[in-house]
């Protein structure tokens, strides 16, 4: 079908053997469907087995319809193995990876600029999604590909035994979670359930990623754009202050099991006590949907908006772009296959779970789809309106990475020892963020 897909070695392998990626990792195909060929284009995406099988559906579907091969690579390391083929200086010829990577690709110099309206296609995808793309000097760098928000996924089941509502509010959503930590919701007699799940482990940033919702809702910034060009920290705010003090106090610090036993170490691969059954709520992105309906059960849970905070119910919103490689040659072919990711027949078809495999485009950048028509499943109108109307993405001009650790770092640590200070805490923070942004040139 002219797809062709390569597995991995660790990066430190491909170090000892030097760096000999392409005949080393690929035996057979690489002479077959090499990068070098000109009809066949060479893509990266970072996704596990189960991911790649829908992105297998869809550069199928492209060759079949243009004659132009793909010699596809899903990779879970990403960002190492791509730093090993940037020392070489032999990119992919395409990426399909998130969104807040952007800033530090285009600071590496390992993208191309794109012209948007160089792309079949790019009238249909919305002014705010190619706003996101935008890099430090005002070009674009990226053609947006899927979007996501988050939601709240809580079980129903649970609701309904203790008479009880999805919550709206802060709140409500203590008053729930404290509920389903002591009054056995699941009716076996023992205190084994908890209310909220919380990936919160400084590990790769995941306190800030999964906390930045929290903020949002509480009026906080983590940076914010100082009006000349540049970016300030904004973590000593008085929003907040409040607001991780409140997550402090209510959610690691409070009543016993409104979060489960080890949230402060916990990251989304061990954080399984939803899909487990003993948690209630989880605030998460829609890819978990087609997986918690295979484990959990889908009449068992039900996706809301997330509850709001004292300053709005914005959650964070993420997805994935499109990056051509920083490599001369094949820019017809790449344009090419951009614009059958974006059109309405790509995106479906990455939409679409056939055999309980993972769709890979959530939200569709191509503003003439409806994710609830397509998949057949109205909870992903819940998400695509928490996307368009009650969300806010990590800013994509910045390295993003080294912000978001030293905040995950800031956190975990006031979230892990309920004595510590908070307001002195965030003062630290800032100092630390000041720094980040100093060294990208960023504080002005």
């Amino acid at each position: 079908m002219g797809v062709h897909r390569r597995s991995h070695r660790p990066a430190a392998a491909l170090t000892a053997v030097g760096l000999m990626f392409g005949a080393a990792a690929c035996g057979s195909d690489s002479t077959e469907a090499g990068s070098g060929d000109p009809n066949t284009l060479e893509v990266w995406t970072r996704s596990d087995p189960d991911s790649a099988v829908t992105y297998d559906r869809v550069f199928a579907a492209f060759t079949k319809k243009t004659g132009i091969k793909i010699d596809y690579q899903p990779v879970m390391n990403f960002d190492q193995q791509l730093q090993a083929r940037a020392s070489t200086k032999d990119l992919p010829d395409v990426m399909i990876n998130d969104t807040a990577l952007m800033g530090s690709y285009q600071s590496q110099g390992l993208l191309k600029p794109i012209v948007p309206g160089s792309v079949p296609g790019h009238g249909q995808i919305s002014g705010q999604s190619w706003a996101s793309t935008v890099g430090r000097d005002g070009k674009h760098y990226g053609i947006p590909y899927s979007r996501q928000a988050m939601t709240l996924m809580i079980r129903k089941d649970w609701l309904s035994k203790l008479g009880l509502k999805a919550p709206r509010t802060w709140q409500q959503m203590i008053d729930v979670a404290k509920a389903f930590a002591t009054r056995d919701p699941d009716g076996d007699g023992k205190k084994d359930t908890y209310g909220i799940v919380a990936p919160a482990s400084a590990q790769n940033g995941y306190a800030a990623w999964w906390g930045s919702s929290f903020l949002w809702q509480g009026g906080a910034k983590i940076i914010e754009p100082d009006g000349k060009g540049g970016y300030r920290p904004a973590m000593d705010s008085a929003a907040a202050v409040r607001t991780v003090t409140w997550m402090k106090d209510n959610l690691f610090c409070g009543v016993k099991g409104v979060v489960q036993p080890g949230a402060v170490t916990a990251v989304t691969g061990t954080a399984t006590n939803f899909q487990d059954g003993n948690a209630g709520m989880y605030m998460t992105g829609p890819y978990n949907i087609t997986s918690f309906d295979g484990m959990l059960g889908k009449k068992k849970y039900e996706v809301v908006p997330a509850p709001a905070g004292p300053a709005s119910p914005d959650v964070l919103a993420e997805g994935e772009n499109v990056y051509f490689g920083a490599k001369s040659g094949k820019a017809k072919q790449e344009k090419a296959l951009a614009a059958f990711l974006i059109s309405p027949e790509g995106q479906r078809i990455a939409m679409t779970s056939v055999g309980g495999h993972q769709p890979v485009v959530r939200i569709p950048t191509n503003t003439t789809l409806d994710a609830a028509r397509v998949t057949g499943d109205k909870r992903w109108s819940v998400v695509q309106k928490a996307y368009e109307t009650a969300s806010e993405q990590f800013p994509n001009a910045p390295d993003f990475a080294p912000i978001k650790q030293d905040t995950a770092d800031s956190l975990n640590a006031l979230f892990t020892y309920c004595g510590s200070d908070v307001r002195s805490g965030l003062k630290e923070l800032n100092d630390t963020l000041a720094g980040d942004l100093k060294d990208q040139d960023l504080l002005k």
